[in-house]
């Protein structure tokens, strides 16, 4: 019984991990622009 209970709050803990670290995945947060680019590039 104790092997289930340590399974399952294994398992638990894997998908809270998971969940806070692909809650992340796709949040809009502040973009960064430079003011003016260093060099120039010409094609």
């Amino acid at each position: 019984m104790k092997h289930l209970l340590r399974t399952r709050t294994l398992w638990l803990a894997t998908l809270a991990v998971s969940a806070l670290l692909l809650g992340g995945c796709g949040q809009k947060g502040p973009l960064y622009l430079p003011d003016q680019p260093d060099t120039e590039q010409t094609s």
